[in-house]
């Protein structure tokens, strides 16, 4: 009787049954894919081994191998902004996400909420950088940090024996339904990146016996500042970048074509970066040890993957999984300074950020960094490995893809259903495309236009032309087929396809002002039951 209603409820969700699973050992009735979601922070588009880097990521190159890497997916530039997009499936501008992170998530639903009702067990280790506690929008575990950028060894008080941890601010961190304010970890061999996983292992390891897939969400925080990572990690590191911003950044091109992850049509964009020739050996030396801290975390992230990968695969579900890595925007030229920061740079004490040089490095080939909406702060890597589906091996995928495809990607592999409203308040409907006609057909056309906006800058896609502008300055224009390094622009010579994309910026600003319009009145409908509940 109790497999007969696990039928039943799997025939209500939409969610495939096969027959065959009635008789084989250890196999679940509910055979839809388990979906494991992995966001790095703050890390470039070629900060990878199979995009062009030097740093050692054996376990997502091996993801790369058997699956598909996408070379035109994209963020929003911004962190927070980032992470509304890719868990809700609509614009930041549309959630109430856009400006703060501080409002709650409204005209909207999250992953967790949409696949929970559809039965899956839903799963979130790490940074949400947002005002709610995930557990109360749909997440069955969550633990990790509600804010945003902390401290990786210790993100709370200082701990007896040890220094006073650099801190921007004192923030928030949930576990399950538990807020802490702040989070000062007992374990003296706490570090997020290391953290995340555990906890994440530990719940698998927990419903490893359940008769439902699972959808895992893994934020890290890595590689984000405050630099920090193991002394083993980084002596694996320390010395290579010695020769400086342009060596590694020719080093990293040349391995992408060789790679075919870029064409012959592909142009390295203007450096930016101080003439390497022209620091002093102190300077160079810590200017490598910041490069090689920021690679130590990303190889630590890689070997967490690893870790997740054989949890996976010794469960035997690694087949019939779906592995996405990406990235929350481009690598940061953000620098921060503390009036508390004490002791060498790197370490638990000190708040080192990589900065604007070694972040166009780490952007190669594209222009700028996060928070611009030209290439270098909003193209991400993504890595998709699903042996199950996707056929293919190695695949470059040039399809441009968005954040907000998550979700009706997830939608379609996994049979939930999509909300029309959501505490009786009416949802947004997802803006993006799902993604299964690239992943498994290698599809190159997108229907749907894309936009950004964040703080200065703002960009409009259709097909193969882009317009973009930074400080309020005019609309460049390019054509990202032949040009997607923006070193060319065709605005004065193509005016009519400049005034048709911004024509449509206007009229998607105009669409996200409703919905604004009517998240503020969510929030003070909030604000006046949180009143009233007072009185």
């Amino acid at each position: 009787m109790k497999v007969f209603r696990r039928y039943l409820r799997s025939i209500a969700v939409g969610g495939a049954f096969v027959a065959s699973a009635w008789s084989c050992a250890g196999k679940k009735a509910d055979d839809r894919p388990n979906i494991v979601l992995i966001l790095a922070d703050d890390m470039g588009w070629s900060d990878l081994g199979c995009y062009g880097s030097e740093v050692k990521t054996p376990n997502l190159d091996r993801l790369a191998e058997n699956g598909v890497r996408f070379t035109q997916m994209y963020n929003t530039s911004k962190s927070f902004p980032s992470r509304a997009a890719l868990i809700t499936g609509v614009y930041a501008q549309q959630s109430g996400q856009h400006r703060t992170h501080k409002n709650p998530i409204t005209s909207a639903v999250t992953m967790g909420e949409v696949l929970g009702q559809a039965g899956y067990r839903t799963l979130w280790s790490g940074k949400h950088h947002g005002a709610e506690n995930p557990f109360t929008r749909g997440y069955d575990r969550y633990f990790g940090l509600k804010d945003g950028a902390t401290n990786h060894f210790n993100p709370g008080n200082q701990r007896p024996g040890e220094g006073l941890p650099a801190q921007k601010r004192t923030r928030s961190w949930c576990v399950d339904s538990t807020e802490y304010y702040p989070y000062t970890p007992t374990e003296r061999d706490f570090y997020s990146t290391d953290y995340y996983t555990k906890y994440a292992l530990d719940w698998l390891e927990e419903y490893k016996k359940e008769d439902k897939p699972f959808f895992l969400y893994m934020a890290y925080t890595a590689p984000h500042d405050p630099l920090q990572a193991w002394p083993e990690d980084v002596a694996k590191y320390r010395g290579k970048y010695l020769e400086g911003y342009e060596t590694t950044r020719r080093a990293r091109f040349a391995k992408q074509r060789e790679l075919g992850i870029v064409g012959p049509e592909v142009k390295l964009s203007e450096a930016i970066y101080k003439d390497w020739d022209s620091m002093t050996d102190e300077q160079k030396d810590e200017e490598d040890l910041k490069m090689a801290t920021y690679s130590a975390m990303i190889d630590r992230l890689d070997q967490n993957i690893g870790k997740l990968m054989a949890k996976i695969e010794e469960a035997g579900e690694l087949d019939n999984t779906l592995i996405v890595f990406v990235s929350d925007n481009g690598s940061s030229p953000e620098i921060v300074e503390l009036e508390t920061d004490s002791g060498p740079s790197c370490s638990l004490t000190n708040w080192t950020s990589l900065g604007p040089d070694w972040a166009n490095v780490s952007n190669t080939p594209y222009r700028f960094f996060k928070t611009y909406s030209h290439e270098g702060g909003i193209r991400t890597p993504m890595i998709a490995h699903w042996p199950a589906k996707i056929k293919s091996k190695g695949d470059i995928v040039k399809y441009p893809g968005h954040f907000m495809d998550m979700m009706p990607t997830f939608v379609e592999i996994t049979g939930a259903k999509y909300p029309q409203t959501h505490n009786g308040h009416p949802v947004a409907p997802m803006q993006g495309e799902s993604l299964m006609p690239a992943l498994t057909e290698n599809r190159e056309v997108r229907e749907k236009p894309l936009f950004w906006e964040w703080a200065r800058g703002s960009a409009a896609r259709k097909g193969d032309w882009k317009i973009v502008r930074h400080s309020k300055k005019e609309w460049e224009l390019y054509n990202l087929k032949n040009d997607p390094s923006e070193t060319t622009d065709l605005a004065e010579k193509n005016p009519e396809k400049l005034a048709e994309l911004d024509a449509m910026f206007k009229a998607w600003k105009a669409d996200c002002a409703k919905w604004q319009k009517a998240n503020k009145k969510i929030r003070e409908g909030l604000k006046a039951g949180e009143l009233q509940a007072k009185l």
